[in-house]
C-alpha cells in the first residue's frame, strides 16, 4: 500500500516532530479518541499482523516499561522494541499504534494520566489537525508514526 504526504499535513507533521515524546504520545492518544468511531474496521476488532506481534511484546511489560517502550519508539532509541518497530511497514506501524490505543482503552496498556493536559504551545497544532477531514487525519497519523522507531540502514 502506498500513501502520499499531502500538502495539508506537511506543516502539522513538522510541528509534531518538534514536540517531546510524551506530548507526541498524548497527541496520538487524543487523536485516536477523536476519530475512533469512524475507523474501519471497527477499532474493537483485532487485526493480526506484524503490528500485533510487536504489541504482544509490549503488553506483557510492566506499566512503566510499556511507557518507556513507547517513548523509545517515539525517540528512535536504540532498543529492541524500537528496532523491531523501525523495521515494520508503514501500515504495520499504524496498526501497532491502533492496538496500543485499544490496549489503553481496555486497561492493558498504561494510559495518559487523567490529570494530564497538553502543553499550551500545542493548541495551534491541535486546531490544524481538527480542521483536517478523516482521510487527511489518517494520512497525518500514518506519516507521523512512520518516522518513529530506529531505522537501521544497511550498507550495500
Amino acid at each position: 500500500m502506498t500513501y502520499l504526504t499531502l500538502d495539508s499535513i506537511k506543516e502539522p507533521l513538522k510541528q509534531f516532530e518538534t514536540f517531546d515524546a510524551d506530548t507526541q504520545l498524548a497527541l496520538l492518544w487524543y487523536g485516536y479518541l477523536d476519530i475512533k468511531d469512524q475507523l474501519n474496521p471497527n477499532p474493537d476488532s483485532k487485526v493480526e499482523g506484524m503490528g500485533q506481534t510487536l504489541y504482544d511484546h509490549v503488553v506483557v511489560l510492566s506499566k512503566d516499561d510499556q511507557l518507556q517502550a513507547q517513548r523509545d519508539v517515539a525517540n528512535r532509541a536504540d532498543t529492541d522494541i524500537s528496532n523491531q518497530y523501525g523495521a515494520l511497514s508503514p501500515s504495520s506501524k499504524l496498526e501497532f499504534w491502533l492496538l496500543l490505543a485499544q490496549g489503553m482503552e481496555s486497561g492493558e496498556i498504561i494510559n495518559v494520566p487523567s490529570d494530564y493536559s497538553l502543553p499550551e504551545h500545542t493548541q495551534g497544532f491541535v486546531d490544524q489537525i481538527k480542521a483536517l477531514d478523516f482521510e487527511q487525519r489518517i494520512n497525518f497519523t500514518r506519516n507521523a508514526v512512520t518516522g518513529m522507531g530506529l531505522q537501521k540502514t544497511t550498507l550495500g
